[in-house]
């Protein structure tokens, strides 16, 4: 990294010398407008106090990425921007896999480590909490639930979680169509489960011929991955009351956002789960916020982790659709974050909306460790730095940084000594997070789960009475007529079933991804 125009090189501190290649690209990071600090300039294994590496405000909508191996600082990267952004009035929602972001909502504990990298960064470390919420999928684990109707979570979000391939994802699309213009709503997956039976049955197969496409088999395999994905616990992450994504867009009354965080340790095991409610919470944000063009400032920043197992075995509409709201939710005023372990892990059509990047270290272990590096080299403007020998030798805390400036344009490749974070650096303990919890507006709104009239109580109510069953030996247990039969023949059935036209039938508008909206 040496240079003919270099001065001889001072040792950190302010007011020391920067080599040329370094005052360039320091120059890059002077802006002149709000900022959030996110460290120091690395030059030379030097840590550069004087010339700070930010990132300004008003991009923070134009999506980046964080990425880095396991155990290299992306946790506290978030926990730093989340901060920053808090104290500049923008709401930010967090997924905490690990359950190390809790600490966001108290107040950070100085040790010689925090005042050793205050001291090389320059930063004047304050410890504060800020405001946060803390939310978990379907109640399970420390936070107020989060659950999702399937009429708004849509077909094409829920195939990828029941694994469905592209012919059975088109499938529920038709399924869905078919549940929207009779008026049966989809509340809860029992619901959906009762729809799919009834037309899969004998009688119900007469209503399949309106529903162009939809074989009587591939309907029957939808409703065997139901029954096994219900059978697994997953249905508490659907019904009533729905959140209402709107309340992740909150300020504190001191005017700072409100950080969410949602707690997935709990869910940890169910990963494919986690991303795609993620994805529905982004995608309901997009059906629902209206267009604001460029502001001072973001409506939200969204941090979406483990974001390769969004992408994993996503067919190509999943994926278009992905790349369409992630590119237009931006004129909304939303940025989004992906955090993963390697660029490769995003899709080059996704990466390519990403305007702003925090890349930690990587490893190079293994032949296919290497190709990543060199892939992830290539990935960034070209550099006075070799990256792949400093991509490979960053310590803990320590990234680099390429964002986009005030005008748009990249700025260059910084390696950056990251601050500290000012809030606690792990999580807090269960009966403050509880505490949390029950003192939170929104708990009174979500804690209890609803079970309104929907599909499958229209299905039941319209089965006809029974005679009570007559003692004998042909009163076998197995005899007893089965949900599909009872309701099936009922012509009261008959009727709703076709009521297209009717108060009930009506048409759910849907959007990119299926979802839709019935407000409360």
């Amino acid at each position: 990294m040496s240079d003919s125009e270099t001065v001889p090189p001072a040792g950190p501190g302010p007011g020391s010398a920067l080599p040329a290649p370094a005052r360039e690209i320091a120059a890059g990071y002077a802006f002149t407008g709000p900022a959030l600090d996110l460290g120091a300039l690395l030059w030379d294994g030097h840590c550069h106090p004087d010339a700070p590496v930010r990132i300004p405000l008003t991009v923070l909508n134009r999506h980046g990425l964080v990425a880095g191996a396991t155990g290299t600082g992306k946790t506290k990267t978030l926990q730093l921007i989340a901060e920053q952004l808090s104290a500049q009035g923008v709401p930010v929602f967090l997924a905490d896999v690990k359950g190390d972001l809790s600490g966001v909502a108290r107040p950070g504990q100085e040790n010689d480590r925090v005042r050793a990298r205050s001291g090389e960064v320059g930063q004047e470390w304050t410890p504060a909490g800020f405001p946060a919420e803390f939310l978990a999928l379907g109640g399970l684990g420390h936070g107020i639930p989060v659950r999702a109707t399937v009429t708004s979570f849509g077909p094409v979000l829920l195939a990828k979680v029941l694994r469905l391939n592209q012919t059975q994802e088109q499938s529920l699309g038709l399924i869905f169509h078919y549940a929207d213009t009779k008026g049966l709503e989809l509340i809860d997956l029992k619901d959906l489960r009762a729809v799919v039976a009834f037309l899969t049955s004998d009688e119900g197969r007469a209503e399949l011929k309106d529903i162009g496409g939809l074989s009587t088999a591939t309907a029957g395999v939808v409703l065997r991955s139901l029954t096994a994905f219900e059978a697994q616990g997953m249905a508490d992450f659907f019904g009533e009351p729905e959140f209402d994504t709107s309340d992740l867009l909150r300020t504190a009354a001191d005017g700072r956002g409100i950080v969410t965080v949602l707690e997935l340790p709990a869910v940890q095991d169910r990963p494919l789960l986690f991303s795609t409610f993620l994805m529905w919470l982004l995608a309901d944000l997009f059906h629902d916020l209206p267009e604001i063009g460029d502001a001072d400032k973001p409506r939200l920043v969204f941090f979406f982790d483990e974001a390769h197992l969004l992408f994993d075995d996503a067919s190509r509409a999943f994926l278009e659709s992905i790349t369409q709201t992630v590119r237009l939710i931006r004129s909304k005023g939303v940025g989004v974050f992906f955090v993963t372990q390697t660029p490769k892990d995003v899709p080059g059509e996704v990466l390519g909306q990403l305007g702003n990047r925090v890349q930690h270290a990587l490893r190079a272990f293994t032949p296919e460790d290497g190709k990543a590096l060199r892939a992830t080299v290539q990935t960034f403007p070209r550099s006075p730095y070799d990256l792949e020998e400093l991509l490979t030798g960053l310590g803990t805390g320590e990234a680099v940084v390429t964002v986009l400036d005030e005008s748009g344009a990249p700025t260059p490749v910084a390696a950056t000594r990251l601050r500290a974070p000012e809030s606690l650096m792990g999580p807090v303990d269960t009966a403050g997070l509880d505490a949390a919890v029950r003192g939170s507006s929104l708990y009174g709104r979500y804690a209890q789960a609803v079970d309104r009239e929907s599909a499958y109580e229209r299905l039941s109510a319209a089965r006809p009475p029974r005679a009570a069953p007559q003692p004998g030996p042909e009163a076998a247990a197995g005899d007893e007529p089965s949900l599909v039969e009872q309701v099936v023949s009922s012509g009261m059935f008959k009727s709703l079933a076709r009521s297209v036209g009717t108060q009930l039938g009506r048409e759910i508008t849907r959007s990119l991804f299926g979802t839709a909206r019935r407000r409360r």
